[in-house]
């Protein structure tokens, strides 16, 4: 199992690079790959760019008619008229001006909505990136500790046969080795299924790795110092916010497009009068008054750039009340990972644990519950390191 993650996760690792530096390159390199396979940034596109094309539809003239009529004379076949009529009927001219900015305005919405798609997609795979990590990382201290149960296993059995150790002591080596075996197993499934999860943000596509890999490290994310000021800064280029900016903008534009339409429809053509022996030619004008299809409209357009107006409120004071909770979260996330560290280096090697028990100056027991409390110290550790690196991903999300 152990060898079968190792190949299958190499591909993907290398990209997670030797220092602190190249491993964000190497994430940012998987990120741009997935960027451009992914399945769903792709469908999102096409959908995209068919609504562009719907607003600007809507700003196009109508269609230009052409009629021909022949009339003849109830007695007389032979006194017949011919007209031939071609028309193209318009909104008044400004506005298609007004309708042409507010389709500016609402293609830089739904250019912001696909950003922040492609945003929340990356953020999907390098939170997933960062759990691997993790899992490597994991494995690593598990491979650790298997090793060590081996070791004391097989010199537990050695001495059960010569009468140095009891049943007891050896039962309890051989039960912690079953468990570390366990749960090696399942971390190995849980790095499968991230490596998958990856692969198939590719687009089921393979991810090729650059050649600079050496360990599994966090990229460096440091605390920020004056928080509202970045706070500010990820606000402003927040692409939900820049969105809801520019459809409350557009949503201004409708109103002032619906005040237009009370503004009378013109039509212009060509007349030809083919009565017989004397053809007439001519222009057509013509004039329809919107008494009643634009009732209401403007009202309408009121009440939701209104709606639009509150909701980007909304989402601003949501957007702000999420920026602050994670960084509360990343603070204490951050004064804990120092605290552990700390302890760690004040903290005894194992490996003298190991040969206080061999040479008999602690018991089992002991032994056990010193490196059961030092394991898990270790374990939270990773998890909070892993917890503080997706929480400043989600802080910093904007920035993918």
């Amino acid at each position: 199992m152990n060898k079968r993650i190792f190949i299958l996760s190499a591909a993907i690792l290398i990209c997670i690079g030797a220092n602190a530096q190249s491993n964000s390159n190497g994430i940012d390199a998987i990120l741009r790959q997935i960027e451009a396979n992914n399945k769903e940034l792709q469908a999102n596109a096409q959908l995209i760019s068919s609504q562009k094309l719907e607003n600007r539809t809507g700003n196009n003239l109508p269609d230009p008619t052409l009629s021909y009529s022949y009339l003849w004379g109830p007695k007389n076949s032979g006194e017949t008229v011919g007209e031939l009529t071609v028309s193209q009927s318009f909104d008044f001219p400004t506005l298609y001006t007004t309708r042409s900015k507010m389709n500016r305005l609402k293609t830089g919405a739904l250019d912001a909505q696909a950003i922040a798609m492609r945003q929340q997609i990356l953020l999907q795979a390098k939170e997933a990136c960062l759990d691997i990590i993790m899992l490597q990382r994991q494995q690593q201290l598990l491979d650790e500790r298997l090793k060590n149960a081996e070791e004391l296993s097989a010199m537990y059995a050695k001495r059960l046969a010569t009468g140095d150790a009891n049943i007891l002591e050896t039962n309890k080596i051989n039960l912690e080795l079953l468990n570390v075996r366990t749960e090696a197993r399942m971390n190995s499934t849980a790095l499968s299924n991230k490596l998958n999860e990856l692969i198939a943000l590719n687009g089921n596509r393979p991810l090729i790795a650059p050649d600079d890999f050496e360990q599994t490290e966090y990229p460096t994310v440091p605390l920020p110092t004056d928080f509202r000021q970045v706070c500010d800064e990820l606000l402003a280029t927040d692409p939900t916010m820049q969105s809801l900016h520019s459809e409350s903008a557009a949503a201004r534009k409708q109103i002032s497009a619906s005040k237009q339409g009370w503004l009378p429809k013109l039509e212009l053509g060509y007349r030809r009068n083919t009565e017989t022996g004397h053809p007439l030619n001519g222009i057509v004008v013509g004039f329809s008054f919107p008494l009643f299809e634009n009732r209401n409209k403007v009202k309408i357009a009121k009440t939701q750039a209104s709606g639009i107006d509150y909701q980007k409120e909304n989402v601003e004071i949501q957007a702000s009340s999420t920026l602050w909770k994670l960084y509360e979260e990343v603070r204490n996330l951050h004064a804990s990972m120092e605290e552990y560290q700390r302890t760690f280096q004040q903290q005894q090697d194992l490996s003298l644990l190991k040969q206080a028990l061999v040479g008999g100056q602690i018991s089992m027991i002991e032994y056990f519950v010193e490196i059961s409390v030092v394991y898990q110290s270790k374990t939270n550790l990773l998890q909070l390191e892993n917890q503080y690196q997706k929480a400043m991903a989600q802080i910093y999300k904007s920035r993918l």
